[in-house]
């Protein structure tokens, strides 16, 4: 209550009001330009300062963004990945010489049957001419500018083209160098894309083998090359659709069999 009636019943301050009192008695110091000047000084000072406080406080120098931290990760797990990809493809090269060793030439008809099954489940890999795709996030969905999410590829936009690409009469397609499989799904996590549980980030780069002239003609006649205009148009991301005289799709993941168990 003390202060409460300080405030309502001498609201200007101590220093103020000595002020005050001392110019209307006139025996206050009178104002000189420098000390008016030397006032203006230490007034701007001192608002510089907490201008750059306030922005050092916002903007804290050397901390990265949830956003940078999450791209460091998703390329750290997806180096990770490709190594192991690679290591899993040497091993599958190893079990394919022993497999010919022990069948003899006895079974060549059996492992040529078994290669082309492994080639069209994705299982094995493959080289020839074909099409590549490759879709970009826009440049304000990059420089994390607010609002610019829809500018983001998704996981139905790869959808939408990976389908495409299918029913053009590809042969064979990957992912940012990864097999797609009659088991892969492309998928949302957070603000990356999960092709296979394995993370990828922009720009997204569809290769697909097969014909490549009768391929980009039936593409063309596709939703899906009408939806990247769609894209370029509205959200502005970029896509191009371009000619591969060679490409080389490492195998993709092993199809385990499901297990069926009975319970008496």
């Amino acid at each position: 209550m003390t202060l409460l009636n300080e405030v309502l019943e001498r609201p200007l301050d101590l220093g103020y009001a000595a002020a005050s009192e001392a110019r209307r008695q006139g025996t206050a110091r009178p104002a000189t330009p420098v000390r008016r000047g030397l006032t203006f000084l230490l007034a701007l000072v001192l608002g510089l300062t907490a201008v750059w406080a306030a922005r050092e406080l916002r903007t804290p120098a050397g901390v990265e963004t949830a956003s940078d931290v999450l791209v460091a990760q998703i390329r750290e797990r997806s180096a990770t990945g490709e190594e192991l990809m690679a290591q899993n493809t040497a091993l599958r090269g190893e079990i394919a010489e022993l497999q010919e060793q022990a069948l003899g030439t006895e079974a060549e008809e059996l492992l040529e049957l078994t290669e082309r099954i492994g080639s069209a489940v994705g299982t094995t890999a493959v080289e020839g001419p074909g099409m590549v795709v490759t879709l970009s996030d826009s440049a304000s969905a990059n420089s994390g500018e607010p609002d610019a999410e829809y500018g983001r590829v998704r996981d139905v936009d790869l959808q939408l083209v990976v389908n495409g690409l299918w029913a053009s009469g590809a042969e064979a397609i990957a992912v940012n160098g990864h097999r797609l499989t009659a088991q892969t799904a492309i998928r949302t996590a957070g603000d990356a894309i999960l092709v296979d549980l394995q993370p990828m980030i922009s720009p997204y780069r569809i290769e697909a083998i097969g014909d490549p002239d009768g391929m980009r003609t039936q593409f063309a006649r596709t939703q899906a090359a009408g939806f990247l205009n769609f894209l370029a148009a509205q959200a502005s991301i970029s896509s191009s659709v371009e000619r591969a005289d060679e490409l080389r799709l490492a195998a993709g993941t092993s199809l385990a069999p499901s297990l069926v168990t009975e319970s008496s």
